[in-house]
């Protein structure tokens, strides 16, 4: 959708910020009343600019802070082993991010488990079993210096 204008595009930063916000609130913020605001939310969901609201939870309190980015070689890239591996990735919660890649490597992902022990279960358990991975290159986070699920947006 092309045609956003400033206000739809202060209310997009206000969800991405708190999408629990009370419409009315939401409204005063973006500089609306609530009707009109309601409207425009509704507009930007039926566009499917807006595809979900989601909470963002705490990995570390939840037990898997554990993060691990794995670049993947694919053994064949055939259009089959392509769409069975792609399929596998949504069946394994462990695998929250999976982006196919040029270059070197085929898929990179993002693994998130407890600890080192339960990486390398998923990897001999379930990424390595399925036969159609040749390769993993394993790169343990550190630290995180930033993380946000925010789009960038033009600046009002």
């Amino acid at each position: 959708m092309e045609n956003l204008d400033r206000i739809d595009v202060k209310i997009l930063k206000e969800l991405q910020r708190d999408c629990t916000l009370p419409m009315a609130e939401l409204a005063r913020r973006v500089g609306l009343s609530t009707s009109p605001c309601w409207r425009r939310v509704k507009r930007l969901q039926e566009a499917g600019i807006i595809r979900r609201q989601s909470a963002q939870l705490d990995p570390q309190l939840l037990g898997v802070g554990f993060v691990v980015y794995a670049y993947i070689k694919l053994a064949d890239n055939s259009s089959e082993n392509l769409s069975r591996f792609e399929q596998s990735m949504g069946r394994w919660p462990e695998v929250v991010l999976c982006e196919m890649m040029t270059g070197a490597s085929d898929y990179l992902i993002k693994v998130m488990t407890s600890d080192v022990g339960a990486y390398d279960r998923f990897l001999r358990d379930y990424l390595l079993a399925e036969g159609l991975v040749q390769d993993v290159q394993s790169r343990i986070v550190v630290k995180t210096i930033k993380e946000t699920s925010e789009i960038p947006l033009p600046r009002v």
